[in-house]
C-alpha cells in the first residue's frame, strides 16, 4: 500500500494513474481505507486530481477517492481536507464522461 502511495508523487502521469488504481484496488474494508488514510494516500490523491492535466489522470484519482471515501471516517478525513473546494474545481470531461460521474458521486458523498 506505501509503495502504491508513494507512485503518486512521481511527475509522470501514467505512474501517477497507476499508484491511484493500485490504491482503489486496496480499498476493500474500512480498516484498509483508514490505512490508505494513515500514510498520507488520499492527501495525495487529492493533491494529484488537484494538479491533474489530463482526464484520465483525473478519473482515477476520482476512482480511488471515491473508493477510499466510502469509509465514513475516511470520507470526514477527506472533507477536512478539502475535498470539497478541489472536487468544485475539477474541470469536467466532454471526453470522459466518468470524471463527471466519479465528480458527483463524491459531491454527494460529502
Amino acid at each position: 500500500m506505501q509503495q502504491s502511495a508513494s507512485l503518486l508523487q512521481v511527475k509522470d502521469p501514467l505512474i501517477k494513474r497507476m499508484g491511484a488504481s493500485r490504491l482503489a484496488r486496496f480499498a476493500t474494508d474500512d480498516e484498509k481505507r483508514m490505512k490508505i488514510v494513515e500514510i498520507g494516500g488520499a492527501q495525495q490523491l487529492l493533491n494529484m486530481l488537484e494538479s491533474a492535466r489530463e482526464d484520465r489522470t483525473r478519473k482515477e484519482s476520482l476512482k480511488a477517492l471515491f473508493a477510499i471515501s466510502k469509509s465514513e471516517e475516511a470520507a470526514v478525513v477527506l472533507h477536512q481536507a478539502g475535498a470539497i473546494s478541489i472536487l468544485n474545481s475539477t474541470l469536467e470531461s466532454a471526453e470522459v464522461a466518468e470524471v463527471g460521474k466519479h465528480k458527483s458521486n463524491l459531491l454527494i458523498r460529502f
